[in-house]
């Protein structure tokens, strides 16, 4: 990348939110400046519309890296800042152009003016012309194409100062972190609860994460599998809470019940109890889970049904309409795949029967239920029992093991 003085982000959906825009852009600013901690050179300016963050010396290109994950930014580009003057513009854009496109291969170029700045003496279109002309005379390899240039430089008059830019590079979208309320997010060792994760941040939820685990039948290698994927997602929120919730106990009852082709169904009612007095607890309005319709057995609609009829919150099932390559997709681009395919069980795959109901009754199912005397007081025991962890993404995880403090080096 060509050295550049500051980036420009801007902001997509937000941009229609009317009398509310100034609170969604507010929430993202507080979010570019979270992430930009590391970078204490760094300067934010806010502007109706954008934020610029002028680098001072600090690294353009580990800041865009960082800044990309900002929910609500569309797309960011660096910028050569000039003064507001005819020669002084003109000679930047010739040393922008040059170090962008050196040359000797042909490449096809336009400029586009624009005069914000209306006392400035030259119209848009005027200085087109005026900056062009000298840019192809210094590079003779340019040759120019109005309508689909691979090289396109952006003048953008200000009064203080002239943006030059020719490079856009897309961001996360959606809405800024944390501006539509917060979920809980039922997150698995697998494939997709992550990947509905981030898809539920990027739709403006703050979320928290409820991993189930049955020590000693699943491994602490798996427990550690989902830590690193939390800190995947803490990339995108500037941190993410985990909770770990003992399920050991009611797993076991569970599939003690003998009824093999309902224990999916039953074991996950359980997990969205729990979830559901975890989300009353720390003030979330909805749960969010990786269910893909068809996708599994308890993924059927019947499934999802009896499953879902447990709980009163909503239900948020970001990837119900998409298919796995679609999320394998998604996975890979958001830097969940490679943790997420470690060969490492949780316990959604344990006790898993060799024909699991597609159809519960939920009349059976709820009678199964009453029949399990202490049920309700093993579901509370498990949210007293939690293990919550605050994970961020660049310091490594702090926990406790009896009275001992076990830091994990885990770094991303």
């Amino acid at each position: 990348m060509t050295s550049c003085d500051m980036l420009l982000l801007r902001f997509g959906e937000i941009t229609v939110k009317g009398k509310n825009r100034s609170r969604f852009e507010k929430a993202a600013l507080s979010h570019v400046k979270s992430l930009l901690r590391p970078y204490p050179a760094a300067k934010v300016i806010h502007e109706f519309g954008r934020i610029y963050v002028e680098l001072n010396g600090e690294p353009a290109e580990n800041i865009i890296d960082a800044l990309k994950n900002v929910f609500g930014v569309t797309s960011i580009s660096p910028v050569k800042v000039v003064p507001s003057e005819l020669e002084a513009i003109v000679a930047g854009a010739i040393e922008f152009v040059s170090a962008i496109c050196p040359g000797p291969e042909a490449t096809t170029f336009k400029v586009s003016a624009r005069r914000v700045w209306k006392p400035f003496a030259h119209g848009s279109q005027e200085m087109n012309k005026l900056v062009g002309g000298p840019v192809l005379k210094a590079s003779p390899h340019l040759k120019v194409d109005v309508h689909h240039p691979e090289l396109e430089l952006h003048v953008e008059i200000r009064e203080r100062r002239t943006y030059l830019y020719s490079k856009v590079i897309p961001a996360a979208g959606g809405f800024p972190l944390g501006t539509n309320g917060k979920a809980m997010l039922l997150l698995s060792g697998g494939i997709d609860s992550p990947v509905a994760g981030w898809s539920a941040m990027r739709r403006g939820l703050e979320i928290e994460c409820v991993h189930f685990h049955s020590y000693p039948f699943t491994s602490k290698m798996a427990e550690e599998k989902v830590i690193d994927l939390a800190k995947v997602l803490s990339r995108y929120s500037g941190q993410i809470k985990l909770h770990l919730i003992p399920f050991t106990e009611i797993q076991t009852v569970l599939a003690g019940t003998g009824q093999d082709n309902l224990i999916i169904t039953l074991m996950r009612r359980a997990m969205l109890r729990i979830a559901s007095m975890l989300a009353e607890r720390n003030g979330a309005l909805a749960l969010v889970t990786g269910d893909s319709l068809g996708q599994v057995a308890s993924q059927t609609l019947a499934s999802m049904n009896v499953i879902g009829r447990v709980t009163e919150l909503p239900l948020l099932r970001p990837l119900v309409m998409s298919d796995k390559e679609e999320i394998i997709g998604q996975a890979k681009r958001i830097g969940t795949y490679d943790l997420s395919i470690l060969p490492y069980e949780d316990c959604c795959t344990l006790f898993v029967p060799k024909s699991p109901s597609t159809n519960p009754n939920l009349h059976i199912v709820e009678r199964i239920e009453a029949s399990l005397a202490g049920l309700t007081g093993m579901l509370e025991a498990a949210v007293e029992g939690t293990e919550t962890l605050v994970i961020k993404p660049h310091e490594p995880v702090q926990r406790k093991a009896g009275d001992e403090a076990e830091i994990k080096e885990d770094w991303f």
